[in-house]
């Protein structure tokens, strides 16, 4: 733990101590605003080793929702003959592709960062949380080039007269980032803390991940969701943020008041857990890795 303007028994001044008093609630959030330069950093740097020695560059985070969506186009519009409540098929897949990728690439960064970042973090101090946060912020960018892709998409099919009914609440698109990456670096948190101890956990997350996509409304709408298996829906936490981007975007689907509550009750309760799991995780994954 940091604390500013302590003195030595010489009478010099510290700027920093470092101690290991810590509380379950001691987050060191405070030390995260410290370190935002750091943040930043992390995040430049990961943008430019993607992209290194690359031909398609940022394209690249357009090619795989586009070929996603063409292909479950072909297998789940075409051959399964699953509805998309009136919208057009690359309309509805793209986005749906687009928020879950987002979501599990959150996922899957948090969960790795102490076995990712072991020789860093066992020679060098600064708050750990610095380094999920810069992954969720760099995946919100990626996410950015595939929504300024989608939009051109988007005005195309209004301007042919494509039965889309956006809502003003398309303006709380920033949100709903905040909302999904706020859940998916929880779980994430959570994950990360756990497989320093158990680390067969991230074969089963590589193994989970794709399968919760399936209970999630992200190929089909959740009018297609059988009525007896709906409270499941409900209970999955990226059920409500998936379908709310229909309804904000398109006019179509609808999402409850109690869906909107269970999803955001879950991400709050789940961020929290893992702010404080990984926070206690930090002081010993050293010594157990």
């Amino acid at each position: 733990m940091e604390r500013s303007g302590r003195v030595g028994e010489g009478g010099e001044k510290w700027t920093k101590v470092i101690s290991a008093e810590q509380g379950l609630l001691d987050l060191h959030l405070r030390d995260v605003i410290h370190y935002r330069d750091l943040i930043f950093m992390l995040i430049k740097r990961d943008w430019t080793v993607a992209y290194k020695q690359t031909v398609l560059g940022p394209l690249w985070y357009v090619v795989q929702p586009l070929i996603s969506a063409v292909m479950y186009t072909f297998v789940f519009g075409k051959l399964a003959g699953l509805g998309t409540d009136g919208i057009p098929y690359v309309l509805f897949y793209f986005p749906g592709n687009m928020l879950w990728q987002y979501f599990n690439k959150c996922v899957g960064c948090g969960s790795n960062t102490f076995l990712a970042n072991q020789g860093v973090f066992s020679k060098v101090y600064f708050p750990r949380l610095c380094v999920p946060i810069a992954d969720v912020a760099g995946q919100i960018l990626r996410l950015l080039i595939q929504f300024a892709f989608l939009l051109c998409i988007y005005f195309y099919y209004i301007a042919t007269g494509a039965p889309i009914r956006p809502s003003p609440l398309v303006m709380l698109f920033p949100l709903l980032l905040v909302w999904i990456g706020a859940m998916g670096m929880g779980f994430g948190l959570i994950l990360s803390a756990m497989t320093t101890k158990y680390r067969d956990l991230n074969n089963l997350v590589s193994f989970a991940m794709p399968l919760a996509m399936y209970v999630t409304p992200v190929v089909y709408p959740l009018s297609q969701a059988p009525e007896k298996y709906r409270f499941l829906f409900m209970l999955n936490p990226m059920s409500a943020p998936v379908e709310a981007f229909r309804v904000w975007f398109y006019g179509a689907g609808s999402v409850s008041l109690q869906m909107y509550a269970i999803s955001i009750g879950v991400s709050a309760i789940v961020l929290f857990l893992g702010l404080v799991l990984f926070t206690r995780g930090e002081r010993t994954f050293v010594d157990v890795i």
